[in-house]
């Protein structure tokens, strides 16, 4: 499994590519996979606040990004 600080930098490095704002806070919640379905990190960026959010579900055994979204407002 992945580290929790490695599962953060994948997202910062897609926000900058694609021009999206990451915002501080960010909430990291490790989700335990259920049936067979591997453990995944969810990351939302300036978490518990109004406006700018970007979310984030990375696999937590490969780090690979499986769902993005960005809400630009």
């Amino acid at each position: 499994m992945i580290a929790r600080e490695v599962a953060i930098r994948s997202p910062e490095r897609v926000q900058r590519r694609r021009g999206w704002a990451f915002a501080e806070p960010l909430e990291v919640v490790h989700r335990r996979g259920w049936w067979g379905k591997s453990d995944r990190f969810e990351i939302e960026t300036n978490s518990g606040k109004r406006g700018t959010k970007a979310h984030f579900v990375i696999d937590a055994n490969t780090g690979a990004i499986l769902s993005e979204g960005y809400v630009p407002r």
